[in-house]
């Protein structure tokens, strides 16, 4: 394909039955025809002349031989005889019956479209032999007439010998004996094929007293018949070679029910309870062709079976296979094999399928080695079940491992095979080797089905390869297929994966067009797409439009409604749908109440989403991890950690093992608080539970050493990420630049800077930021200017806490008229303040407007009332600091003190006349040189520097 190049070549689909392939597998020469028949060799006996047109041909043979020459019977005048367009063809002994047959075909009046389905009959049954040369009717009379003598009549009619080489009857055997002490015992005389021990009437656990052993060789029959009359486990024991009765018994069977009609013949031959056994057998398999899904139907139908068979076990087997019911399969096999039924390979296969179904591999495997064990070949569909087992189960080595192994027993595999560890390769998203199977599929002439072009779309579909994933497309059309939903679903969801779901409409519309009606799948998909996108409009319309067309909503489109409130913050909303899904008998799942627990802990109402995990336990859901985590995750936001450690702890006695991101998330808390023992605590047990040791378990171990100032920890924790060969990104430098930020420590946090670009991680906004931080610690205000600069020039642009940072810094400085400038730049660059910014520069403006000029006056004045505009309230502390301020600047009070007493709380006025409120003040003022009034810690949480994961 052109547009496809060699990364994928996907075969149209021949006709199956295709001359040109059965000719490529047929051993048979190729022969050319002409319309003059060829010449014909000299036989023996003269051929009579060519029958007349209205000659009848004979019902029967009583030749057993093509090649006789003894003449036929009389034909009966009922059947009219039909012309042979073969029979200018008088060398046919050379020719195979199959040449034949497309011979016949080419020269027929229906013309060379039927030689396909002349080949396939040929290949489905073998065509019967060419009729004798056709003869006079007067010649059949006086052969039959003078034909009479008995050493002819018995030339004609050879006795057929029923006897089977190197079989025995062993008669008299106990009634409680096994299969493996009955074969033990005879395989003394010799290499034993098959033994058949005859299994009781009534009592199926022991045997009817007699058998049959089927011997490699006749002589070892032979000698075992020489041991007629030994004791065995006190029995004498009557060993004989088999007469041949019991098959003659049923070849006369098989006559009689051909010339009699089979189900006549079955019936008048069969007792009441035979009968009623054969009714059972039909119901069960009636039942299955018709009524698989009703289990309790099938369970029933196969309880009134009486003494079932291997095929009846071997149904209900397939049937607990398909349904994944892998433990009522094993028990149904078992008791099969306690009445004494040896399984077969299909058998095998279907128990295998249960636990594949199951994702049961351990068990699958121990089923194949006892195969292996039994001597019991293993076909291809059992290699197919193994392979689409392990692909199912994500384990892509494990198939191409038995996938080599069907290879090498197989001389030739299907295309089922194929399409399973295709599948299994796209899941795992390793493309060129699926790309490889495919083109190895193609080269050994098997024609791709369509799965397997839905399987790479979906390959293709997980690597947001939206251009292979065409091609596929494309190429499914030029072959001949029809898209189907399956079909148009893949393209649907890979426009979602990509973010194109303006695309994924134009699909949607197409098929439409097409006739093609959706399915839940592709409305769940389109669903999706728009809540990735947080377009809930839409989300809701398309759910809408499902409804409209009369499809009722499965468990996993609820989920995405129910995302989708979660998303756009209407929690209540989302809990009233889980209730309408179980008033319609919908049972919800963990990932139902997944987004609600986790929507609620964001928002930081823990009483709230600790309800609804217990309301999800009530449901019958059992907690995951997952669920716990985000349980955790919102405690942690709140940093509240003893509740946090009692989820942990409730986790452990759920019988839920915690993971990597529980641990994390723990360490996180505690680094937020500056908790350094309790986060290297954690970080041992995670190490010693045999977890695997992330970055962003080193990112919230080094979060806590820098909270805590303990610098030099964080540089052991650095030299052990080294060891471990986990590279340092930029978010490890960022933690590690505003640890000594903290320290006001310049030259570590400018080597550290240095140190990222020497190693290819590009400094960003949150790295100039912690530099900036500082720079304004240390007094470096001329570096920090020189830093804003220096982002300006590699397109890196400053947000609303670079500026915050830089302003605070000015206002260390005692430079509020620059901090007065910063904050107008920021405006001018679209930025909008926050309560962080107004605070800072405040703070700083206020502090000294006593002093300053009157455009710092000015400028306190348009920042009030932004601040009123805004409808900010500032804490009780700031008020007071900012009240004692105002009172140097204005005594008794002016325009300046009303208005930002406007940004006060409340309770502003009890306050104010409180008997302990100059005290208060006086606290603040001896606090003067600080001038934000707050921790830096509590500055950088405000701007959240460290919040990266």
């Amino acid at each position: 394909m052109d547009n496809g190049g060699s990364v994928l070549s996907l075969s149209a689909p021949h006709f199956p039955y295709s001359a040109t392939i059965l000719r490529r597998h047929s051993p048979v020469a190729s022969i050319s025809f002409s319309l003059k028949p060829p010449p014909q060799p000299p036989q023996p006996p003269p051929e009579p002349p060519e029958s007349p047109p209205d000659l009848r041909r004979p019902e029967k043979s009583l030749g057993s031989s093509s090649s006789s020459s003894s003449p036929s019977p009389i034909p009966s005048p009922k059947t009219p005889l039909k012309i042979n367009p073969l029979k200018g063809l008088t060398n046919r002994s050379s020719v195979s019956p199959l040449v034949q047959s497309e011979v016949s075909s080419k020269v027929s009046s229906f013309g060379s479209s039927l030689a396909s389905k002349l080949r396939l009959s040929s290949k489905l049954s073998p065509p019967p032999p060419p009729p004798p040369p056709p003869v006079e009717e007067t010649q059949f009379r006086d052969d039959l007439r003078n034909d009479t003598k008995p050493p002819e009549e018995e030339t004609r009619k050879p006795q057929q010998d029923f006897r089977q080489e190197g079989k025995i009857f062993v008669g008299n055997l106990p009634t409680w004996i096994k299969k493996p002490e009955f074969e033990e015992f005879f395989r003394q005389f010799g290499p034993i094929e098959n033994v058949i021990l005859i299994k009781g009437h009534h009592e199926v656990e022991k045997n009817a007293g007699f058998g049959f052993i089927i011997y490699a060789a006749e002589k070892s029959a032979m000698k075992a018949v020489e041991f007629d009359g030994v004791e065995f486990h006190g029995r004498i024991l009557t060993v004989k070679l088999d007469d041949g009765n019991r098959l003659k018994t049923k070849a006369e069977q098989r006559v009689r029910w051909v010339q009699e009609g089979e189900e006549d013949a079955k019936m008048s031959n069969k007792s009441s309870w035979h009968q009623e056994r054969e009714g059972s057998r039909k119901s069960l398999q009636r039942i299955l062709d018709t009524n698989g899904d009703n289990w309790q139907a099938v369970i029933s139908a196969f309880e009134k079976i009486n003494k079932p068979s291997r095929t009846e076990f071997g149904l209900m087997v397939k049937f607990y296979g398909r349904r994944g019911d892998m433990h009522r399969a094993r028990e149904t096999f078992e008791r099969m094999r306690a009445r004494g039924i040896t399984p077969t390979s299909r058998i095998y296969t279907s128990l295998i399928h249960a636990y594949a179904v199951g994702r049961d591999m351990d068990e699958a495997l121990s089923c194949v080695r006892k195969m292996k064990e039994e001597g019991i070949e293993m076909s291809l569909v059992t290699y197919s079940v193994i392979v689409g087992g392990f692909s199912k189960a994500g384990n892509a080595e494990a198939a191409d491992h038995w996938f080599d192994e069907a290879k090498r027993i197989h001389k030739t595999l299907n295309a089922s095979i194929y399409g399973k560890i295709i599948y299994a390769h796209c899941q795992t998203c390793n493309m060129e080797r699926a790309e490889a199977l495919v083109r190895e599929m193609e080269e050994e002439g098997i024609d791709a089905p369509i799965a397997i072009y839905h399987t790479m779309m979906d390959g293709y579909t997980m690597v947001a390869d939206e251009k292979k994933g065409l091609i596929v497309f494309k190429r499914l059309k030029e072959c001949g297929f029809t898209p189907t939903v399956v079909t148009y679903g893949c393209l649907i969801n890979l426009y979602t994966k990509v973010g194109k779901i303006s695309k994924a409409l134009e699909v949607s519309r197409v098929m439409k067009e097409e006739g093609v009606k959706h399915n839940l799948k592709t409305y769940s998909m389109m669903i999706n797409g728009f809540v990735k996108l947080k377009d809930w409009a839409n989300a809701f319309a398309v759910f809408e439009d499902m409804v409209n067309e009369g499809m009722k909503p499965d468990v996993i489109l609820y989920n995405n409604i129910i995302a989708a409130f979660c998303g756009m913050g209407n929690m209540d909303r989302a809990i009233q749908t889980v209730k309408e899904m179980q008033k319609l008998r919908h049972r919800p799942t963990t990932r139902t109440f997944m987004p609600i627990i986790n929507g609620f802990a964001k928002s930081g109402d823990m009483r709230r989403s600790l309800e609804v995990f217990d309301m999800m336990r009530r449901c019958g859901c059992v907690p995951t991890v997952h669920t716990f985590n985000a349980l955790i995750n919102g405690l942690v936001e709140k940093r509240q950690m003893e509740k946090a450690v009692e989820i942990l702890d409730e986790m452990t006695l759920a019988g839920v093992s915690a993971n990597e991101h529980t641990y994390t998330k723990i360490m996180q808390g505690y680094a937020s608080v500056g908790d350094t023992g309790k986060a290297f605590e954690y970080f041992t047990r995670l190490q010693n539970e045999g977890l695997e040791v992330d970055i962003f378990t080193y990112e919230a171990l080094l979060k806590a050493c820098c909270k805590s100032g303990r610098m030099q920890s964080a540089l052991a924790v650095t030299k052990e990420m080294s060891a471990r060969n986990i590279p340092r990104n930029s978010f490890v430098y960022n933690i590690l630049i505003d640890g000594w930020a903290r320290r006001g420590d310049v030259w570590e946090a400018a080597d550290l800077i240095q140190q990222m670009k020497k190693e290819g991680v590009k400094p960003d906004i949150h790295t100039y930021t912690s530099f900036i931080s500082a720079c304004s610690k240390a007094g470096d205000m001329n570096r920090a200017t020189q830093t804003i600069e220096e982002m300006e020039a590699i397109g890196v642009k400053p947000n609303i806490k670079t500026y915050t940072t830089l302003i605070k810094g000015w206002a260390r400085a005692s430079l509020p008229e620059k901090a007065l400038s910063c904050y107008e730049e920021m405006k001018s660059m679209g930025l909008k303040p926050d309560k962080a910014v107004y605070h800072c520069l405040l703070t700083s403006l206020l502090s000294r407007a006593s002093i300053a000029e009157a455009y710092i006056y000015s400028g306190v004045m348009t920042i009030c009332k932004e601040m009123v505009e805004a409808g900010l309230i500032v804490d009780m502390g700031t008020a007071v600091h900012w009240s004692k301020c105002l009172c140097k600047i204005e005594g008794s009070g002016g325009e300046l003190t009303e208005t930002l007493q406007k940004t006060f709380p409340p309770d502003w006025s009890s306050h104010h006349h409180h008997h302990g409120f100059l005290d208060q003040v006086s606290d603040v003022d001896s606090d003067e040189d600080d001038v934000d009034g707050e921790d830096d810690d509590d500055v950088n949480s405000v701007s959240g520097f460290l919040s990266y994961k």
